[in-house]
């Protein structure tokens, strides 16, 4: 029998790494403060009506351009290792891979950010994730961005939460996307699911979370706590903590406790299908919300 699969889902800025990727090598290096790029990136989307993930894409290649610098797919995965990451980060992967381990259950971990995946790739922990949707720039044949490969803005990361719950990962491969599924088919239940993020960008995932069963977390900074206290008190979250990663924290301890309950849930949905099938009955039909 194949172990329950249980994922994990994170945005990356502000929840993985103290704060907006681009902001440790690639704004500096045009010689700008990370206000003036995003105010400059962010005006030029409100005045063409354009979505901000691609306005600041075009903004990154404009400024390169203005500033006479090069900018190429390797620049940016080596700008990546410039990444300060939250406490713990680095080793939180594996610990929480073994203790899913210890109860039978096999865990997964995804990245659904509007950040860069060429500067994730970077960061020494792309490994860690069974797939990363990020934004992404089309390379000519000199490893020159010459177009959008894909844009992951707020509402378009929950797209990806489909995807990862049937099992769909290609990002072109529509057709199996749409297509009707029955719900013992799919690869990982909604309420095999968290999501971890820090704020409005990734409210979208977190209703979808807690709609369809799963959890959502937000993680938080000092100066961010009284955001995420509001969306803790308008019940658009589960939990709150601060992005401390380390054995032992709030948010470990808490992970580990999601993780034992859908473990537990699995194993008894198990195992009330199997005495179904034992009387020849099938599974009964309110066998799927028999655990919520």
């Amino acid at each position: 029998m194949q172990r329950p699969i249980v994922a994990l889902l994170y945005d990356f800025d502000k929840t993985l790494c103290t704060q907006d990727m681009q902001n440790y090598a690639f704004i500096p290096s045009l010689g700008m403060q990370p206000a003036d790029f995003w105010r400059e990136a962010n005006t030029f989307g409100w005045q063409e009506h354009m979505d901000g993930i691609l306005a600041y894409m075009y903004t990154m290649l404009r400024k390169s351009k203005e500033k006479g610098l090069s900018i190429r797919r390797e620049n940016l995965v080596e700008m990546g290792r410039s990444i300060e990451l939250f406490p713990g980060v680095r080793e939180w992967f594996a610990r929480i891979n073994a203790f899913g381990e210890s109860l039978g259950v096999e865990v997964e971990h995804y990245i659904l950010s509007s950040g860069l995946r060429e500067i994730i790739e970077g960061s020494g922990i792309s490994h860690e994730f069974k797939k990363v949707y990020a934004s992404e720039f089309y390379y000519d044949e000199n490893g020159v961005p010459v177009w959008p490969k894909l844009d992951v803005n707020f509402t378009a990361k929950t797209q990806f939460v489909y995807r990862i719950n049937k099992g769909v990962l290609d990002v072109s491969n529509d057709k199996d996307l749409n297509a009707s599924m029955p719900d013992d088919s799919k690869r990982v239940p909604f309420t095999n699911m968290i999501y971890v993020g820090d704020g409005l960008s990734d409210v979208p995932c977190m209703k979808m979370m807690r709609s369809y069963g799963g959890q959502a977390i937000a993680v938080y900074q000092p100066e961010s706590r009284s955001a995420v206290e509001e969306l803790l008190y308008r019940g658009r979250v589960d939990f709150i903590f601060p992005a401390d990663y380390r054995e032992g924290t709030s948010l470990d301890t808490t992970v580990k406790n999601i993780i034992r309950k859908m473990a537990v849930t699995d194993v008894l949905a198990e195992e009330h299908a199997r005495q179904c099938r034992q009387i020849g009955k099938g599974d009964l039909p309110y066998q799927a919300s028999l655990f919520e």
